[in-house]
């Protein structure tokens, strides 16, 4: 439902209750007739699936109703809807209806603190998915079993925003496989304990997908499925408030394209046509295309810009109500034929919107680009007042779902805070924007980052940072120095970040390559195509041949991904990292960011000093924190001895286990 329909004017909507369960009535039994034969053959799974339309058709017809009730041929869509679910349910291989009943016996399963996740591009990390395949061992071995993998679909040659600009969301990119063996892939990957996800990108499609070619080839049916203007004044209406995304790329959210003769909305680049789905036509296919995946063996659905899906003269175009709607409709839609599947929502606004898209009957999983940038924020400033200050009063999600935490992603960071956090704590919120996009271009005195700017806009003085992990947090300028003093702070850094990625509330995702300490990868500049994009910066090819094999314990390739490994195992043995909430502390130290983890009978308070200089947390916060009697630290195995202060060295982290001794609830996992 409409979030902002929730709890208002309930009565008015009575009736579509009654409604949905009469066309449901009017729509089965001809559809039960029709496919008599194909349902004759998986008659389990034809009644677990009856069990779950009924669960939730309800739902579903009054999201349909909010988006097209008003439309003359809504009993249409709604028999076109019906007819896909039992489609998809027919075609679903019986290895995904066994995944379905595990899932729907534990439900919340991506709560677990064994949940660790890989992002990664399919050519960079191994050339195609026959390579991927070989290199399953090695996510084994890293301990991760939630695998991303980016854009892989068909899309034009030369430019398409790193696979952003889908032709054919049923088939591979050539180059790296077909869809046979991209399936192929997600079952062996899930017979040994992997979950395979994909970047749903159903904001748009690239210019020449076939249903723009149809639309350029005049067929009014297919020009309904973008929108299109003929009237410029009325493109300008638009875009009076409207921001540019790619601002030194072009201006503007639309395109002149000489084969329609009309304005064509581009919210990102040129040749990526957004979708109107103000027309009942474009959900049904998207929906479409969203369960054939599913029937891929895909687990979970990155759902690329999910801002920006619905359109309204007069405003910003983004976060609508209906955008809402339109992600809670697929949502029921996959609970009813493929409730395996999950919804990760990329939504990188304002933190108050971001919140609005996590829900179980929407997005269960969410991107944490807040925590992202105040990680960095506070690395810059050295004090954590702006992510104590976030992280308490900001993280909470319903229950059921969870944040999946990043320190980087293939794209650009972007300074997301809210500027009255900002005020409230006496930042200017711009002036500080300005100092992060110096400091991390190496421009501030002091800067030890080697970032790239990334789309500044000259009008509102917007930029954003592009970069690897290793480079932003100084490892590529100590090396450039041979300074080993300033290498090892940069490790310090750069572990500390990684635990808390991996120790704070959600799941924790690595960008392929951070791992390992990967550092800027310059040589874009020399490509044509790649050179007006920073974020190839980050986005470097796997040398598997290198040092990076990570057999010659002498190097820090080799020092980062065993000390990745040990966080990654040390979540897995500590249920108090289960998802579920956690609680920021007041360490009463500007530069120590700490909060406390605790899930069946295990309790960890987690420290983290920001400053390259010793730090102090009092006795009295320890115990406030709950350590009042004597702890250990998890990865030194030493102890904590309660009622004395605790120093922790520059860019130091402390898992400190202060579960207490007398429980009855055994938590040490083997």
């Amino acid at each position: 439902m409409d979030p902002e329909l929730k709890g208002v004017g309930v009565e008015r909507y009575e009736w579509r209750k009654e409604a949905a369960q009469n066309s449901l009535g009017r729509l089965l039994p001809r559809f039960e007739k029709t496919h008599e034969t194909p349902l004759a053959d998986i008659p389990i799974q034809w009644d677990d699936f009856k069990r779950r339309l009924n669960q939730e058709w309800e739902r579903l017809f009054i999201c349909l109703h909010e988006l097209y009730g008003w439309q003359y041929d809504f009993f249409y869509t709604l028999e076109k809807v019906l007819g896909l679910l039992i489609d998809s349910c027919v075609d679903r291989p019986e290895a995904m209806h066994l995944l379905d009943k595990q899932r729907e016996a534990e439900p919340l399963w991506y709560l677990s603190e064994d949940v660790a996740g890989i992002v990664l591009y399919v050519d960079l990390f191994s050339n195609n998915l026959a390579g991927l395949r070989s290199h399953i061992p090695y996510f084994e071995k890293l301990g991760v079993n939630y695998l991303h993998l980016m854009p892989l679909f068909s899309v034009p040659h030369g430019e398409n925003d790193g696979g952003y600009a889908v032709s054919d969301y049923r088939s591979v990119n050539p180059d790296l496989g077909t869809m046979t063996e991209l399936s192929g892939l997600a079952a062996e990957l899930r017979e040994r304990g992997i979950s395979l996800v994909l970047d749903f990108v159903f904001n748009h499609t690239s210019d020449d997908h076939k249903w723009a070619q149809k639309a350029k080839s005049g067929d009014s049916e297919f020009m309904n499925y973008y929108l299109t203007f003929t009237n410029r004044t009325v493109v300008d209406q638009y875009q009076e408030n409207l921001r540019d995304i790619f601002p030194t790329i072009r201006k503007g959210s639309f395109t002149w394209d000489n084969d329609l003769r009309r304005w064509v909305w581009t919210t990102f680049n040129s040749y990526q046509w957004d979708l109107n789905y103000s027309n009942p036509a474009v959900f049904c296919s998207m929906a479409e295309e969203m369960l054939f995946l599913a029937n891929q063996g895909v687990e979970v659905l990155r759902l690329d810009a999910v801002a920006f899906i619905w359109k309204r003269l007069g405003t910003d175009c983004e976060n609508l109500p209906e955008a809402h709607t339109i992600i809670q409709a697929f949502n029921a839609m996959a609970r009813i034929t493929a409730p395996s599947l999950l919804f990760k929502s990329e939504a990188i606004v304002h933190p108050d919107e971001i919140i609005k898209y996590v829900h179980p009957e929407e997005c269960q999983l969410s991107y944490n680009p807040l925590l992202m940038a105040l990680l960095w924020e506070a690395l810059a400033t050295r004090e954590v007042k702006m992510l104590n200050h976030a992280m308490g009063h900001r993280e909470h999600l319903p229950a059921g779902c969870a944040w999946v935490n990043y320190l980087r992603c293939h794209d650009d960071i972007g300074w997301t805070f809210d500027d009255e956090d900002a005020r409230h704590l006496g930042i200017d919120p711009q002036a500080h924007r300005k100092f992060l996009n110096e400091f991390y271009t190496g421009k501030h005195p002091g800067s030890f980052a080697r970032g790239v700017p990334f789309q500044f806009n000259p009008d509102t003085g917007d930029l954003r940072i592009s970069g690897t992990l290793s480079s932003l947090a100084g490892l590529e300028d100590a090396i450039e120095k041979k300074d080993n003093a300033m290498i090892e702070l940069a490790v310090r850094r750069i572990n500390m970040l990684r635990s808390i990625k991996v120790s704070i509330s959600g799941i924790p995702l690595l960008y392929a390559g951070d791992e390992y300490g990967v550092l800027n990868d310059y040589t874009f500049l020399s490509d044509p195509i790649k050179i007006s994009d920073s974020r190839w910066v980050h986005r470097s090819k796997k040398k598997w041949e290198a040092a990076e094999d990570l057999t010659d314990t002498g190097t820090l390739e080799w020092r980062f991904f065993h000390e990745m490994a040990k966080l990654f195992k040390l979540r897995r043995r500590s249920p108090a990292l289960r998802n579920g909430g956690m609680t920021v502390i007041d360490t009463g130290n500007p530069h120590l960011f700490g909060y406390l983890r605790e899930n069946r009978g295990q309790r960890l308070l987690i420290i983290n000093n920001f400053s390259e200089f010793d730090q102090v947390i009092k006795a009295g916060r320890l115990s406030a924190a709950g350590v009042t009697q004597d702890a250990h630290e998890i990865f030194t195995q030493s102890a904590i001895h309660a009622g004395k202060d605790l120093v922790l060295d520059g860019y130091r982290y402390m898992w400190i286990d202060s579960s207490d001794k007398n429980s009855a609830t055994p938590w040490f996992k083997t």
